[in-house]
């Protein structure tokens, strides 16, 4: 969308880059606050924008704040060595402060569902609505075998082996899941994603070489369960049917640990989770 800006916030890391929709003009409603929209590993705000596009289409009229998480895209790197989930929480809290947004409502996809969820649990005061699209705990054995062979931390190589390496990272994430476990049992039903969208996937990981892993390593590390039970605001729990099972599993646990849980069952792809969206943010002014 020729309308979406780019922005820079300046945090005591250094500037973290967001990606912003201004609320529309007319018929705007004042009580309703900006939403942010957190992205997934290892990509950036790049991939929030369909879904931007498809909120407004659906009726979301608020303001909508895409950022980069510390480590990826163009934001900078952490600040701090081995970053938790609670740090870049904290990251996403400064940077509303900087934006001087009291409150906001939150959208976060796997990565970002972590971020959402633990700022939800840490800051209630500074949360109206959350929404967690793709959001699990493993067994302490796949948690384990993923924290250690998920994210590799790759230099870059004399013969840029590191480019065919990114390329072929992100596309292998859409074959199986684990990607680094190549078996049937881990085989993922859904198509590979045009060649565009993994060359767009794999500048964000090069981009962000050094730093891509520290998200990814928080997350897997986050211990959702734990604290969704802290999360006083109404949260809506996407299970999108083109989803790993075992995700889709998950939304049914997470329910029952949250004081208000909701669950929509959407088809896969922007459109459907917009209409979701829009409609669970705009039940707060219908009194639901």
């Amino acid at each position: 969308m020729n309308d979406i800006e780019r922005q820079f916030v300046a945090l005591r890391e250094g500037q973290l880059h967001l990606r912003r929709l201004e609320a529309q003009a007319e018929g705007a409603n004042p009580a309703v606050p900006a939403v942010l929209l957190l992205h997934p590993s290892p990509a950036s705000s790049w991939f929030m924008q369909g879904l931007m596009a498809e909120l407004r289409k659906a009726g979301c009229d608020a303001t909508l704040i895409a950022p980069d998480t510390l480590g990826n895209g163009d934001s900078a790197p952490p600040g701090v060595d081995h970053p938790d989930i609670a740090y870049f929480a904290d990251s996403m809290r400064r940077m509303i402060d900087e934006l001087a947004l009291e409150r906001v409502d939150l959208y976060g996809s796997h990565t970002g569902a972590r971020i959402a969820c633990e700022f939800a649990a840490a800051y209630p005061d500074r949360v109206r609505r959350v929404v967690l699209d793709g959001i699990i705990e493993y067994d302490d054995d796949m948690r384990n075998a993923i924290i250690e062979n998920y994210a590799p931390r790759i230099e870059p190589d004399e013969f840029g082996r590191h480019f065919v390496w990114a390329f072929n990272f992100v596309r292998d994430q859409a074959l199986h899941f684990p990607w680094f476990m190549r078996d049937p049992e881990h085989r993922l039903a859904g198509p590979v994603p045009p060649a565009a969208v993994l060359h767009r996937a794999a500048l964000d990981v090069l981009k962000a070489l050094d730093t891509y892993a520290d998200p990814y390593i928080a997350a897997f590390e986050y211990r959702a369960y734990e604290r969704m039970p802290q999360i006083e605001a109404p949260v809506l729990l996407l299970k999108p049917d083109s989803e790993l099972p075992v995700l889709q599993a998950a939304v049914a646990k997470a329910a029952s640990l949250l004081r208000d849980g909701r669950i929509a069952t959407v088809p896969g792809g922007d459109t459907s989770k917009a209409g979701a969206i829009a409609d669970f943010l705009a039940a707060v002014l219908r009194n639901e």
